[in-house]
Protein backbone atom coordinates (compact mmCIF):
# COMPACT_ATOMS: atom_id res chain seq x y z
CA UNK A 1 0.00 0.00 0.00
CA UNK A 2 0.95 3.57 -0.69
CA UNK A 3 -0.53 6.84 0.98
CA UNK A 4 -0.12 10.20 -0.68
CA UNK A 5 -0.41 13.20 0.24
CA UNK A 6 -0.56 16.21 -1.48
CA UNK A 7 0.21 19.82 -0.55
CA UNK A 8 1.39 23.03 -2.34
CA UNK A 9 -1.98 24.31 -3.84
CA UNK A 10 -3.15 28.05 -3.05
CA UNK A 11 -4.75 30.81 -4.97
CA UNK A 12 -2.01 32.77 -7.01
CA UNK A 13 -2.38 35.42 -9.66
CA UNK A 14 -2.12 34.37 -13.81
CA UNK A 15 1.64 34.50 -14.59
CA UNK A 16 2.86 33.54 -10.88
CA UNK A 17 3.84 29.52 -9.84
CA UNK A 18 3.34 27.18 -7.43
CA UNK A 19 5.01 23.95 -6.47
CA UNK A 20 2.84 21.20 -5.41
CA UNK A 21 4.33 18.49 -3.39
CA UNK A 22 3.24 14.70 -3.41
CA UNK A 23 4.83 13.02 -0.12
CA UNK A 24 3.93 9.31 -0.50
CA UNK A 25 4.53 6.61 2.85
CA UNK A 26 4.38 2.72 2.89
CA UNK A 27 6.81 2.42 0.11
CA UNK A 28 9.49 3.87 -1.94
CA UNK A 29 8.10 6.05 -4.65
CA UNK A 30 11.11 5.18 -6.97
CA UNK A 31 9.23 1.77 -7.76
CA UNK A 32 6.62 3.78 -9.44
CA UNK A 33 5.82 5.76 -11.88
CA UNK A 34 4.62 8.77 -10.42
CA UNK A 35 1.77 11.44 -12.46
CA UNK A 36 -0.18 14.28 -11.80
CA UNK A 37 -3.76 15.17 -13.08
CA UNK A 38 -6.16 17.77 -12.73
CA UNK A 39 -9.79 18.03 -12.49
CA UNK A 40 -12.76 20.76 -12.67
CA UNK A 41 -16.42 20.36 -11.92
CA UNK A 42 -18.10 18.27 -14.88
CA UNK A 43 -15.10 17.32 -16.79
CA UNK A 44 -13.27 14.05 -16.30
CA UNK A 45 -9.69 13.68 -14.98
CA UNK A 46 -7.13 15.17 -16.96
CA UNK A 47 -3.42 14.23 -17.09
CA UNK A 48 -0.99 16.67 -16.92
CA UNK A 49 2.72 15.24 -15.88
CA UNK A 50 4.28 12.31 -15.11
CA UNK A 51 7.66 10.42 -14.46
CA UNK A 52 8.21 6.61 -14.90
CA UNK A 53 9.63 4.30 -12.71
CA UNK A 54 13.08 2.98 -13.35
CA UNK A 55 14.56 5.32 -16.12
CA UNK A 56 12.94 7.80 -14.84
CA UNK A 57 11.01 9.29 -18.77
CA UNK A 58 8.34 12.03 -18.59
CA UNK A 59 5.51 13.23 -20.19
CA UNK A 60 3.75 15.48 -20.16
CA UNK A 61 0.42 17.27 -21.71
CA UNK A 62 0.66 20.05 -24.58
CA UNK A 63 -1.00 22.50 -22.42
CA UNK A 64 2.09 22.38 -20.11
CA UNK A 65 4.24 22.32 -21.96
CA UNK A 66 7.17 24.61 -21.07
CA UNK A 67 5.56 25.52 -17.97
CA UNK A 68 5.31 22.86 -15.84
CA UNK A 69 8.21 20.15 -14.76
CA UNK A 70 8.30 17.33 -12.79
CA UNK A 71 10.83 16.12 -10.29
CA UNK A 72 11.20 13.40 -7.60
CA UNK A 73 13.19 13.62 -4.23
CA UNK A 74 14.00 9.88 -4.01
CA UNK A 75 15.16 10.57 -0.58
CA UNK A 76 12.11 12.52 0.83
CA UNK A 77 9.60 10.06 -0.58
CA UNK A 78 8.56 12.58 -2.74
CA UNK A 79 7.60 14.07 -6.41
CA UNK A 80 6.64 17.41 -7.32
CA UNK A 81 5.45 19.28 -9.90
CA UNK A 82 7.10 23.00 -10.08
CA UNK A 83 4.06 25.36 -12.09
CA UNK A 84 5.28 28.26 -13.51
CA UNK A 85 3.63 30.98 -16.05
CA UNK A 86 -0.05 30.06 -14.50
CA UNK A 87 -2.90 30.77 -16.58
CA UNK A 88 -6.80 30.59 -15.19
CA UNK A 89 -7.15 27.64 -17.46
CA UNK A 90 -4.95 25.90 -15.05
CA UNK A 91 -7.63 26.10 -12.03
CA UNK A 92 -8.47 23.05 -11.02
CA UNK A 93 -7.84 19.89 -8.58
CA UNK A 94 -4.49 18.61 -8.81
CA UNK A 95 -3.96 14.53 -7.84
CA UNK A 96 -0.65 12.83 -7.83
CA UNK A 97 -0.88 9.13 -8.08
CA UNK A 98 0.96 6.20 -8.17
CA UNK A 99 1.06 3.21 -10.32
CA UNK A 100 3.38 0.31 -11.45
CA UNK A 101 3.04 0.42 -15.20
CA UNK A 102 5.69 2.28 -18.16
CA UNK A 103 2.62 2.52 -20.94
CA UNK A 104 -0.36 4.53 -21.25
CA UNK A 105 0.60 6.57 -18.41
CA UNK A 106 -1.83 9.29 -18.90
CA UNK A 107 -4.43 7.36 -18.36
CA UNK A 108 -5.86 7.31 -15.04
CA UNK A 109 -6.89 3.93 -14.73
CA UNK A 110 -2.89 2.60 -15.09
CA UNK A 111 -2.89 4.32 -11.24
CA UNK A 112 -3.66 2.35 -8.13
CA UNK A 113 -2.69 4.82 -5.29
CA UNK A 114 -4.52 8.24 -5.47
CA UNK A 115 -4.12 11.02 -3.09
CA UNK A 116 -6.74 13.66 -1.99
CA UNK A 117 -6.33 16.20 -4.71
CA UNK A 118 -4.97 20.00 -3.58
CA UNK A 119 -6.84 23.40 -5.20
CA UNK A 120 -5.00 25.52 -7.76
CA UNK A 121 -6.62 28.44 -8.44
CA UNK A 122 -5.32 31.23 -10.76
CA UNK A 123 -6.92 34.28 -11.03
CA UNK A 124 -6.91 36.51 -14.20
Amino acid sequence: QVQLVESGGGLVQAGGSLRLSCAASGRPLSGYTMGWFRQVPGKEREFVFCITRGGGTKYYADSVKGRFTISRDNVKNTVYLEMNSLKPEDTAVYYCAAGTGTVGVATPARYEYWGQGTQVTVSS
